[in-house]
Formats: structure tokens, sequence, C-alpha cells
């Protein structure tokens, strides 16, 4: 490539200036923080904790599945990537000054970072299960943290010196008796409150740790707290479908709001304390007049359970966040909706190459198929249809066709190249959890809970045949290359081998002894690999039936497996055991342990060439990875 001699000049100062500004120039967020081995990440991680403003209100941060993400509060852009947690982030919290941000995790650990470096400065450790809520003092030198092992602690942010420690066992009469969901402290800094599966608020002295008061009065556990602006009322969300509004110096309950019709995750007071917001499992946002508790309006958008919802520091903004949806940000005052901010989706259950590998298809708990290009990462479209998760996706052998199948019992059949949406296919009874096309690309095979696999005309939507004969739910079907065997994987703990043409049972495999989940041929069609939940894979003669080989290895159900186009290399992946793995084909020893993925290993496979292998995740990203 050649390059300006003019530009040239200034290349070792702008390479300097990448060394000692941060995040002086755009990067692609496919690109931040990526693990050994991964050349891209596909989306942005399932969101899992709470949306936080800096006190400015110039960022908000998120936390997610695979780290903090870090936003410009006016375009919606993704300013960073925080990652060191070796969990999820239930919590994040700024200081009061801005200068550092809190995070809590299912790693049991509390991390503190410089904003303005996005540097990690100390990690705080003591709990023995995840911290589910962090606070920040009012002036911002202690930190409190609430655990699912049913303790608040108070630490110092400047030394990261653990001050003390309120649990059941100090205070018998006192301590909640289960996990702490929620912490915050009053505005003068002399309290703590905290909300308990136990169904119970608590009040607390900071200095001394004391226990001041218990406010009973919901039926279901206490999900977030939050003070008004004045320290005089506090309000609590609750799984019982409501919000309370007490009185902080008396403990004196004061009412009961309602109106959703599910859970409700999350509550905030506006910054002039006039204004409640609210976000429910219903789907829905819900504002409420603080002072008499009448309802003033309900915002939808949202497709999933609304996890969080904040005010920004001027009030004028709501920011809501969706486990199983987007970011949005509302105009508080009007209920209207300024800006999605996508990338984080829930998670993938199956991935697929198309077959000149220059795009991946992805398959999502919210019932969407993605497509991307591999080159870039992009997100080239999503596609809608089912009314549910979709289990399986697959690409037609010339790349035209796309495949999915799903819980709510339908096959989808969509133009690759516009996303045009050609056929619906009924007929099973059940989810419908494995398709594959045939070689030739005119048949359709499926298997369902139901029982049975169907084929079906590709061209037409027909269906063709019925094959019966496993005794539980069919979780993988697979054409051979010769396209005349159809293999079929049960939670019957069996593999079955079928004529294609006649629809003839040709022969059983046994040998797993839990559900078969995953099935694949090699590429010269000599070798099954199986997957199951007994943790093992098991490699059979396709001709004969006869088991060759056990591969263990995974601590965990194998979920997906996948032959190298070359034969000589297959990857699996696994359920909580969430390393890719890599192994020698032929005499079953492991090549290669990948790390990459913070939840549950879904779906596996090699792109066409050989170069790279997508793995999917219920942490809600794809990763794409470099072959070994």
């Amino acid at each position: 490539m050649m390059i300006n001699r003019r530009f040239s000049f200034f290349l070792p100062f702008i390479f300097i200036l990448t060394l000692y500004v941060p995040n002086t120039f755009a990067q692609n967020s496919t690109d931040w923080h990526l693990p050994d081995g991964v050349i891209a990440r596909l989306g942005k991680g399932r969101i899992t904790g709470n949306i936080a403003y800096s006190p400015d209100g110039e960022m908000f941060a998120v936390g997610s599945m695979i780290g903090i993400w870090l936003y410009d509060a006016e375009t919606g852009e993704a300013l960073d990537l925080l990652t060191g947690h070796r969990g999820h982030i239930n919590s994040v919290a700024f200081s009061p000054d801005g200068e550092i941000l809190a995070s809590g995790s299912f790693d049991r650990t509390l991390r503190l970072w410089e904003v303005k470096t996005r540097r990690h400065i100390r990690t705080l450790k003591g709990h023995i299960y995840e911290v589910n809520s962090v606070a920040f003092s009012p002036d911002g030198r202690k930190i409190a943290s609430g655990s699912s092992d049913a303790t608040i602690r108070l630490w110092d942010v400047n030394t990261g010196n653990h001050l003390h420690t309120i649990e059941a066992h100090i205070h018998p009469p006192t301590g909640h008796r289960d996990s702490i969901n929620s912490v915050a402290f009053s505005p003068d800094g002399t309290t703590l409150a905290s909300g308990s599966w136990d169904k119970t608020i608590r009040i607390w002295e900071v200095q001394t740790g004391r226990h001041i008061r218990t406010l009973k009065g919901h039926t279901d556990e206490v999900n977030s707290i939050a003070f008004s602006s004045d320290g005089t009322t506090l309000v609590s969300a609750s799984s019982d479908d409501t919000l309370q509004l007490w009185e902080v110096q008396t403990g004196r309950h004061i009412r009961t709001l309602k109106g959703h019709i599910a859970s409700v995750s999350s509550v905030a007071f506006s910054p002039d304390g006039t204004t409640l917001v609210s976000g429910s499992w219903d789907a829905t946002i819900r504002l409420w007049n603080a002072k008499t508790g009448e309802h003033t309006r309900t915002i939808e958008g949202h497709t999933g359970l609304v996890s969080s919802v904040t005010f920004s520091p001027d009030g004028q903004t709501l920011t809501s966040g969706s486990w199983t949806d987007t970011l949005r940000l509302w105009d508080a005052k009007t209920g209207e909706h300024t800006r999605t901010i996508e990338g984080h989706w829930v998670g993938i259950w199956s991935v697929a190459f198309s077959p000149d590998s220059m795009k991946v298809a992805s398959a999502g708990k919210d019932g969407a198929l993605r497509l991307w290009e591999v080159n870039t990462g992009r997100h080239i479209r999503t596609l809608k249809g089912h009314t549910d998760d979709i289990y399986e996706v697959a690409f037609s052998p010339d790349g035209t066709t796309l495949v999915s199948g799903g819980r709510d019992a339908t096959i989808q059949l969509w133009e690759a190249e516009t996303g045009r949406h050609l056929h619906t296919l009924k007929g099973h009874t059940d989810d419908v959890y494995g398709v594959a096309f045939s070689p030739d690309g005119t048949t359709l095979a499926s298997g369902s809970a139901d029982e049975t696999l169907r084929l079906w005309d590709v061209q037409t939507g027909a269906h063709l045949r019925t094959l019966k004969g496993h005794i539980a739910s069919v979780s993988s079907v697979a054409f051979s290359p010769d396209g005349t065997t159809l293999a079929s994987g049960s939670a019957d703990e069996t593999l079955r081998l079928w004529d294609v043409q006649m629809g003839a049972h040709l022969r059983t495999l046994k040998g797993h002894i839990a559900s078969v989940l995953s099935i694949t041929f090699s590429l010269d069609g000599t070798k099954v690999a199986s997957g199951s939940s007994d943790k093992t894979i098991r490699l059979w003669d396709a001709e004969t039936g006869t088991h060759i080989r056990t591969i263990e290895g995974h601590t965990d159900q194998v979920n997906s497996v996948a032959f190298s186009p070359d034969r000589r290399r297959l990857a699996s992946i696994a359920c909580r055991d969430q390393p890719l793995r890599v192994w020698d084909a032929e005499t079953g020893k492991p090549l290669r342990t990948l790390r990459g993925h913070q939840d549950w290993g879904n779906s596996v496979a090699f792109s066409p060439d050989g170069r790279r292998i997508a793995t999917g995740s219920d942490d809600g990203t794809v990763l794409l990875w470099e072959a070994p």
C-alpha cells in the first residue's frame, strides 16, 4: 500500500498520541478488549446490571454480561468497554465527583475504575456470593455493597479497606435473612437502606452499622430502593408488582402504587424529587407523581422485561434497559422515544456461516435472526418472524436461503440477500430444535420436541414425510454429504440413521448415557460426531454405526460439535464449561482450549474455508475465532 509522503511525516506523532491519549480515535466496538484468539465480537453482551449516569450527565455506564459499557449520553455512541471481572456485572455507580466508577459482579468482587483514563484502580474482595448492588456515600469516601450472601459491606474508597460488615448472625433479630438486591445511602450520608429477597427494607446507621428499623409490607422480594433528594422519603419496588413509599424518619408506610402487572425491577426519583419512574417485567415504564402517588404516564416500546430505569442528572431524559431487548432513551416530560442503542441482545442459541464464509447468521432467544459481515463485524440486518426463541439456523448450500426453527413450533425460510420471508412451515406440535438442508438444497429436515423428524420441499414448503422412532425430543439433525442419509440425535440417548429417499430407519447408535444434543458428519461422510449431556463427544463410523472413540474433557453437557472442513479437527462447546475446545479428530487428543465467553456456550461452527470458528453463547455475543 502506498502512503502519501506528506502524511507519513505525521505517523510517528499520531502513534505517540494513541499511547498517551485514551480513546482519541474512534474504534469499532467489535474490536475492544477481545479475548486471546478472537478476531471479532458480534453484539455487546446481554444487559445484566443497572444504568448509571455520571454526575455531569455526559456519559452513562451499563452493566453487561461481558463488562461495563460506557456511552456518550448525547449521541449514544459507545465510548469504551471496561473488562476484568470474571463474571457478569450486576451493578455500577459513579462517585459524586464523577472521577471513579464502581462495579459489582457475579464474581463476588467490586472493582474501582478511574473514569478519565478507564484504568482499573483496585479490586475489593470479601463477599462469598455475587455482589448485587453498589452505592457511593454522598461525600464519595465510602462504598456500600449488597450481596447474595445476605451481607452489606462498607469499604473505604481511597484505600479499598473493608470497614465493617452488616450481617444476620451479628444482629440476629435485625439482619437480612436472604439475598440483598439493592443498597442506597441517604442524601446526608448518615443512613443506609437495603432491600432484600426476604421482602423487607432495613435502615442502618452508617457510622456504626447499627440497625435502626425494618420496613415491612411487601409480599415478595424487594428488587430496588431509592431515597428522595431531600432524604425524607424512600421508595421500594417489589416482585409483588407494587411500589411502596415510606417516611424515612419514622418508617411509616405512606402509600402503595399499583398498576404494573408483573414484577417491578427498578425505581428512581427524578432529581427534583417530584416524579418517580419504575420499570417492570411487564415491559412497561411508568411515571408517578411522587407526592400524591398518581400515575401520570405509561411508556411502552420495549419488547421484553425492563430491568433498569434512571433519570439523567438534569431530569430531561429517561434511560431504560432490558434483559431481553435494548437500551432506550426517552424524553422524560413527554415520554417520546428519542434513541435506541442496539447491540445488547439476549443469548445466542445457534450460529451458522454462509457457504462463502463471508457472513454469519445468529439465532437468538429474542426470536430474531441476525446477519453479520465476517470481515468487518458489521450487522447487516435482523429478521423477525418467530414469536419465541430460535433454536437453530442454517444456510442453504448455495447461500441464497436461510432456515430457522424455534420454540413456536414453526420453521421459517428467508431469502438471505434481502431478508424477505419466504415460507412458514407448520406441522410439528412442539419446539423445533434442529433444521438442516440437504446437500442439493432441495430438501429440508427438522427435528422436534414432538419426537419426530420431518422432511420438507424447500421450493414449495410442502411437507414430504414424517420419520418416527425416537421416544423423546429430537434435538439435532444432519444430512450426510452425499444426501442419502439423515442422522438424528435425541433426548432418548440415541442417534438414528435414516434413508432419506425411502424414509426408512437404517440403524440406531447407542452409547451415550444422557441426551444427544448435537450431531455432525465429517465432510467426507465417513464419520459422525455427537455431543451429549453426559459431557462426552463420541465418534462413530457413519457406514456401520460402530463406535470409534469417546472424547472426554468437558465438565458440562456438550451443546454443539463441528468438524473442520479438512476433517482433521473437531470443535466443541459446552454449557457452563464455557471454553471453546478443539480436538484432533483422528486421535481425540485436545489441541486447544480457548476462553472468551462469559456464559453458557450453545453453538459452534467452522467457516467453510476452515479459517474461522464462530461460537454463540448465553452472554449475548457471537465470537469469531482464528481457527487453530
